[in-house]
């Protein structure tokens, strides 16, 4: 679920980057989620070609999917197919980040066409190299987008219009076990299931191979691809005008977001702790992140994965500035990081957990939130808390924060309305019965509402950027040689604002990144 902010500032990107109906159409995507065609229309009150347009240019730059569905049809009618349309929020937030993918790429392999162009075949990117950079020399831009495919920083484009076969009538719903019993993972939601439809297998996500996609065996999935004579029949002919047909038989590839936003998450995690432990700890955090590949993903993190010190090590002495270092201070790295020991005999191995992604950026960020929202005396509070990372009476946070009780209740009542902790009412045992309440910090929903408000920060950097450009555009249009005395003491301050406002956006979507990432 997309937040309120999000929102907003997601179709402000749209707008920026595709125009005012493209964002309007995203918009609605994103309010009301899964459309039709039809529904689309109906809810922006564009006209169809307008909509079929935004569509075409939407799904292009990787930030819409279409997917087919099959509907009861009406009484006395046979059932028939339909084409839904879903918004995809994280691609379109990362059109904000494409200096920084361009940046990493470029560093690596130098420059990558598809960031501009969304979604491209072998064919075409030969074609506009051409005409961009004039070289017709086949073979050097073959070269070049096999070192962009090895390096992962491309992918094959999903499916343009996967269909979801309805679920079989001998599937029986999962039963409720006991709080005590393994968790059942809940069903996946038709977005998830479109996606996972859409997605190239595995084995053919970076391959060369310009054959078509193999169907995916329909034992692994009731979501498989299916590309039935009825399907095509029974398609409506203005989702055809959507989904160009050329691009059904090419092999497109775009970005691949995932990898990019790995690295920048990886290099995020080793900045943050180099500011706040030291260089040897960044330096170890590196080498361990090297080794386990993405442990740095909240939700994808092997929480049981153990690497061996020798490995730990093997991979430190790599590293600039690591050669110097013994297994002692590697040993004080770890434990400044977080890091779980576990002694087998004569081996000794650490635990990788979940303690890299969360061992306190995100309570760093919220307490600076509350202390500046709040004052000192709340950040007190909301870091006791946090720390604890259970239920504390209201005496016990009082005295261990030095804050007058009446003063700590006014607190924490105020915390608590504004969702930042949750409060329950627990009856003393014994003879004589009272009632107490206890608080603790409600992180999930704490994150989701700093997300939110991080979204809106965003949007308003946005904003005033665009504000100061068109402020100051008569003077930045000027040439050179008039910018003289006052014009040129103009010029040079909007220059240091734009600068200013923004490197505060880059570094608010590294914090934006971390937090929804995670």
């Amino acid at each position: 679920m997309v937040s309120p902010h999000g929102i907003q500032f997601a179709a402000h990107l749209i707008s920026s980057f595709y125009g005012e109906l493209c964002s309007k159409v995203c918009e609605c995507l994103l309010r009301r989620g899964t459309l039709t065609l039809a529904q689309i229309i109906q809810s922006t009150e564009l006209s169809r070609e307008n909509v079929i347009n935004c569509l075409r240019v939407l799904i292009h730059q990787n930030c819409v999917q279409a997917f087919a569905v099959q509907r009861e049809g009406a009484f006395g009618e046979a059932q028939r197919i339909v084409t839904q349309y879903m918004a995809l929020f994280n691609n379109i937030i990362h059109k904000l980040r494409a200096p920084k993918f361009m940046q990493i790429v470029s560093e690596e392999l130098g420059k990558d066409g598809l960031m501009q162009h969304g979604r491209l075949s072998l064919k075409r990117i030969i074609d506009r190299n051409e005409q961009t950079a004039g070289s017709s020399d086949i073979h050097v831009v073959r070269e070049s987008f096999i070192r962009l495919l090895n390096a992962r920083f491309i992918e094959r484009c999903p499916a343009p219009e996967p269909f979801l076969a309805p679920p079989a009538e001998d599937e029986a719903p999962a039963k409720r076990r006991g709080a005590k019993s393994a968790k059942i993972a809940e069903p996946k939601t038709t977005e998830q299931r479109a996606l996972a439809a859409a997605a190239p297998m595995e084995s053919m996500r970076f391959s060369m191979e310009m054959d078509n996609l193999p169907e995916k065996n329909d034992d692994e999935s009731s979501d498989s691809v299916t590309h039935r004579k009825k399907r095509k029949q029974d398609v409506l002919k203005s989702d055809e005008d959507v989904l160009d047909a050329n691009d059904k038989k090419e092999v497109l590839w775009r970005v691949n977001f995932e990898e990019l936003v790995r690295r920048l998450r990886t290099k995020a995690c080793i900045s943050y702790v180099k500011t706040k432990i030291n260089d040897e700890a960044g330096i170890v955090l590196s080498a361990i992140l090297d080794l386990s590949g993405r442990p740095e993903s909240r939700q994808k993190a092997e929480k049981t994965a153990y690497l061996s010190m020798n490995a730990i090590y093997d991979e430190v002495i790599k590293k600039e500035g690591g050669l110097g270092m013994d297994f002692e201070r590697i040993r004080v790295s770890l434990d400044q990081l977080g890091c779980e020991t576990l002694s087998t005999g004569l081996d000794e191995s650490y635990s990788i957990g979940t303690h890299l992604s969360s061992f306190s950026y995100f309570n760093a960020v919220v307490e600076s939130v509350v202390l500046r929202r709040y004052g000192r005396e709340a950040y007190r509070v909301f870091r006791l808390l946090s720390k604890a990372g259970r239920f504390l009476e209201t005496d016990k946070i009082s005295d261990s924060t030095f804050v007058e009780k009446k003063d700590a209740i006014k607190i924490l009542y105020k915390l608590w309305k504004d969702d930042y902790l949750h409060m329950e009412k627990v009856m003393s045992s014994g003879a004589r019965q009272s009632l107490f309440l206890v608080w603790r910090v409600n992180k999930q929903t704490l994150w989701e509402q700093v997300l939110d408000e991080m979204y809106h920060a965003a949007l308003n950097l946005r904003l005033r950027i665009a504000h100061e450009q068109d402020r100051g555009k008569e003077v930045l249009q000027l040439p050179r040689e008039k910018l003289v005395r006052e014009l040129e003491k103009k010029y040079k301050l909007l220059g240091k604002v734009r600068v200013i406002l923004e490197s505060s956006l880059m570094n608010l979507d590294e914090a934006i990144m971390l937090f929804h990432d995670f």
